[in-house]
This record gives structure tokens, C-alpha cells and sequence, in this order.
């Protein structure tokens, strides 16, 4: 019985769905200085005319061209990457006339910051280094956000030490990008003109329709335009948004808040989720004397406008808050309405059963497997995606090898993006759905020895076994070299399948079993994606 539970759970773990913001690694809070970057990279250019040269042998004479869809993280390490080989011209088209300093920090972990180090020249890895803020060698893990106690700890440095990588920690994100921008060749990154559409020629060239009507011809497109990505869109023949889209809501809304704060623990804790019924509540240090926080809330789609916030949204948090850690409502207190944002997460399910690529056309990062924030694995598993592609690209030596090829980079990144999707609404709805204040004992009397605080109690030695066996796999299958991990496979299941096992009965079957896409497991996505890799392996 243990054994068809633990499948279930893996089974639940790779099938759910996942969303399309980062958060300890992170949700875009407020738009700081709207000073736009300097770079020449940056600099808007006219859409170049498409170029006509079509011979089947790659060569520096007839480079593979490679057209990359957005400017976010994903695409701009693809593009720095792969701007180093003779044999292959980039262009990236970004919708966007400039670029300005926005968004907040993102988490880059362990897995991808080696993923960095392998691909990019020492000059751009040593510039992420020197505003990069280690959180892994520090303090992390869960706290009773009612008694303001420790619950479990993670433990990043171990794993990451075990294997002589550097330790989890954060960047700002407008720094990161700017990092590769300024790393590109001029006029590499063609701003202002968003892709309307493309055709595939008999050829197989591709020619993307521009927005203005202009178009750019290439050998490859990827789409890293995101979650409502039009590369998607046109690959799959769906609308780009609303129904039929794939993209739905998660049912959570997340404040955000950044700024300069002086924490009492700087220096000692990376990042705290506080726990409680039916919410939570996240800070994290950011360097430099400024840190982020997050309320992650069960809402309706749209709770922004409807539900009122008179005296500002700080005291409007406090009040949701009441009776929670002093920490919470110390941050909350000292951070200003306009450093403070609200954003509804979105999902779409894995794309097991739909296409990654399809010709000479492939999605990379939330255009095919947007997550929930829980892990900060969305950034650094769209970086996962440009590693394997730089690989699966410049092993070509013709043309014709293209499609091939981009299958085979779904192949390797299927099943690992869709666990770590996975794991991230695992997180999410087991924090919010399953967890509670932990039952105990407190001067002799019963303090909530309800059924959810006592599964909350019970699971307190078992997470940390479960975080141990997550982030080991995390951080060893940044090759991407096997299609399962089976020490994952088992050790994610057995630990996963008690977790669920205890965690359904506090909100019911329907509920956290219901949530985690159990229903989707027979016939479905995840269970698809489990026997294909196993059918590859064997």
C-alpha cells in the first residue's frame, strides 16, 4: 500500500501545474529608477532584412542562424552562449523598445550558477559573482509564524558543498540582464517589433512575421518569450490568451515588498517562511542592506481590484496577519505603499503531452514550463534549457539535423523540468493547504490538537529528510544527462507518498490530493511523461 501511495505522489509531483512567477528567486515587485541600460547592445535597432542563403553544411561561411525570442534570462544566456561559435549567428528580438532597470531579485541556486560557470566566458561569470548575495551559507527554513519558532531548516550548503558548487543566492534581476546584454555584439538584440507569427519554407527555413509586418529569417527560432509566449501560441495553434490557451489561474495571489531594512538576524538567515492556517509568509535577504518579503494568499483571480484596502495595503496585510510573528509585522510597518506589489500566479500544466518543438521551432523556459515561485528553480531551470540547447546546436553539422536535434533537447529536459514544476506546487499547496500551526504542548495545556496541527506536528522530522533528498537532486542533474534520476525517482516518492499520506486528511481527499493533480495521474500528463522516460532509458 506504502509503495502505490509513494507512486502516486511521484505521479502527483511530475503531473501538476505551475506558474509564472519567480519568488524567493522571485516575484517583480516595484519598478525601481527608469533609467534605461547604456550598453550599445541595448541600443533600438531597425529589424534587419532577412537573410537568403540557405546552404545544407554549417560553416563559418553559412553559420546556423538562430533566432531567440525574447530578452529575458533565458534567452540572453542562450544568446551569449552561442554568440562564441563561429559557426552560428544570433539574433534576439525583443518586443520592448528599451530596456529600463525593473523587477526585483531573482534566485539563482546552485545547479545554476555551475550551469553558468560551464557556459559563460570567466569575464561575465566573475561581473554575476561581484552582485551576487549568498543566501545557501546561511540560516533557511520554515518557522511557526505564530510562535515565531523554527519548524525545519534547509540545509543549501550541504549539497552544494558536496559537489564543489557555490551556494545558493540572489541578483538583481536588471543587473543580470544587463550582465548579458552588455556581453552581446552590437545589434545582436533588436528592439522595439514583437513577433506576430512565423512560417516554416519547404527549406526549412523560418521566417518570423514581425508585428510591423517586417519579417527575420533564420534556421532555428526559440521561443523564450515567456508564459503567454506567441511562439507557443502559433506552434500549437491556441490563442495566445483567455480560454483555450492553456494558461489558467493557480489560485494564489502574492504581495511583494522591497526595501532597505535593517533585520535583526542580517548576516545569519538567508531567507524564513513563516507558516500558519491557510497562508504564509516569506522574507528573504537580498543584500545589501535590502531585503524582500512575500504573502503568499488563497484568492480569486482579481482580488486586486475587489477587495478594498483603505488604509493602504501594509495595514491592510497586518490586519490578515494578526497574531503572526513580530518579525512579519515589524517588515510590514517599515515598507512604503509604492514598494509594494500584487500579482496573481498563472499556471499551465507541463507540457508532457504537447510539443516542445515542432521543425525547427523549440520553447525554452516559462514558454513551456512556467513553475510555481516555491523552489526559485523558474530562472534557473530556463538557464537549464540554454545549456542543453548550446550543446544540442553546435553538435549540428548540417542543416537537415535540426529537428532531430530539437527533439532531442525535449528528450533531456522533459522529465526534469516537469519534477521540478512539480515539486514547486508541491510545495505550494502543501504550505498553504496542508500545513497548519503545529500542535504542541505549551505550560501544560493543548494548543491546537486539531487533526491539521498534529499532521503539521508529524511532518516536522520528516521534512528535512525530504529537503535533504530534494535538493540533491536539484543540484546533481544540472547535466541533464539522464532522462531519470531512479535515486531521485524513489527517494522523492517514498518521502513524498508519507507526506501525502499525511497531509490529505487535513483538508480532505478532494482537497490537497485534489490540488496536487492527482486526478490528472491515470491516462494522464505526468504518468505519460514517466513511462516515456523509462521507455528511452530502456
Amino acid at each position: 500500500m506504502m509503495m502505490k501511495v509513494a507512486f502516486a505522489a511521484f505521479m502527483a509531483i511530475m503531473s501538476v501545474p505551475e506558474a509564472s512567477v519567480d519568488a524567493f528567486g522571485v516575484v517583480s515587485p516595484t519598478q525601481a529608477s527608469p533609467k534605461a541600460f547604456t550598453s550599445s547592445s541595448l541600443k533600438m535597432s531597425t529589424i534587419a532584412p532577412p537573410k537568403t542563403a540557405l546552404e545544407n553544411k554549417i560553416s563559418a561561411e553559412h553559420p546556423l542562424r538562430v533566432v531567440i525570442a525574447g530578452a529575458g534570462v533565458g534567452g540572453l544566456v542562450l544568446a551569449h552562449t552561442l554568440q562564441n561559435n563561429p559557426k552560428i549567428d544570433v539574433t534576439v528580438l525583443e518586443k520592448t523598445d528599451q530596456f529600463k532597470r525593473f523587477g526585483g531579485p531573482i534566485q539563482l541556486a546552485s545547479n545554476a550558477l555551475r550551469v553558468l560557470d560551464e557556459m559563460c566566458d570567466k569575464k561575465v561569470y566573475d561581473s554575476i559573482m561581484s552582485k551576487f548575495t549568498f543566501t545557501g551559507d546561511k540560516e533557511n527554513g520554515i518557522k511557526d509564524g505564530i510562535r515565531d519558532e523554527w519548524y525545519a531548516k534547509f540545509d543549501l550548503a550541504g549539497p552544494a558543498e558536496a559537489r564543489g558548487m557555490p551556494y545558493t543566492g540572489v541578483i538583481e534581476r536588471p543587473d543580470l540582464q544587463e550582465i548579458f546584454l552588455g556581453s552581446l555584439a552590437k545589434d545582436t538584440v533588436q528592439n522595439g517589433d514583437g513577433i506576430a507569427g512565423y512560417e516554416v519554407a519547404p527549406n526549412g527555413a523560418v521566417k518570423v512575421q514581425m508585428e510591423s509586418g517586417n519579417t527575420v529569417e533564420g534556421d532555428v527560432l526559440i521561443g523564450a518569450d515567456g508564459i503567454w509566449s506567441a511562439v507557443r501560441a502559433k506552434m500549437r495553434d491556441e490563442p495566445l490568451r483567455g480560454e483555450g490557451s492553456g494558461v489558467s489561474y493557480s489560485g494564489y495571489s502574492v504581495f511583494a515588498g522591497e526595501l532597505d531594512y535593517a533585520s535583526f538576524d542580517n548576516g545569519k538567515v538567508g531567507y524564513k517562511v513563516y507558516i500558519g492556517p491557510g497562508q504564509y509568509f516569506v522574507i528573504t535577504d537580498i543584500g545589501k542592506g535590502r531585503y524582500q518579503w512575500y504573502a503568499f494568499l488563497a484568492r480569486e483571480p482579481g482580488s486586486a481590484a475587489t477587495e478594498e484596502k483603505p488604509d493602504g495595503t501594509s495595514p491592510f496585510l497586518q490586519n490578515i496577519f494578526t497574531g503572526w510573528s513580530k518579525d512579519i509585522h515589524h517588515i510590514l510597518k517599515a515598507t512604503k505603499e509604492d514598494e509594494i506589489d500584487q500579482r496573481d500566479l498563472y499556471d499551465r500544466p507541463p507540457s508532457v503531452l504537447k510539443d516542445w518543438s515542432n521543425g525547427p521551432v523549440a520553447l525554452l523556459g516559462d514558454a513551456v514550463h512556467a513553475m510555481m515561485p516555491n523552489l526559485g528553480q523558474g530562472g534557473c531551470q530556463a538557464i537549464e534549457d540554454s545549456f542543453v540547447l548550446k550543446q544540442e546546436l553546435e553538435g549540428l553539422t548540417t542543416r537537415s539535423e535540426v529537428t532531430d536535434s530539437l527533439k532531442e533537447y525535449k528528450s533531456r529536459r522533459l522529465v526534469r523540468s516537469a519534477a521540478v514544476q512539480g515539486l514547486s506546487r508541491f510545495a505550494s499547496d502543501i504550505i498553504i493547504r496542508g500545513f497548519d500551526t503545529p500542535a504542541k504542548i505549551v505550560d501544560g495545556r493543548f494548543e491546537n490538537f486539531n487533526y491539521a496541527g498534529i499532521v503539521t506536528r508529524m511532518l516536522q522530522p520528516i521534512l528535512p529528510v525530504f529537503f535533504v533528498i530534494q535538493f540533491n537532486f536539484l543540484y546533481e542533474g544540472w547535466r541533464n544527462d539522464l532522462v531519470i534520476d531512479f535515486k531521485a525517482f524513489l527517494g522523492l516518492s517514498l518521502v513524498g507518498g508519507l507526506i501525502l499520506l499525511l497531509g490529505a486528511g487535513s483538508v480532505g481527499e478532494a482537497g490537497i490530493l485534489g490540488s496536487l493533480g492527482l486526478e490528472t495521474i491515470f491516462g494522464g500528463e505526468g504518468l505519460e511523461a514517466l513511462f516515456g522516460g523509462f521507455t528511452n532509458v530502456l
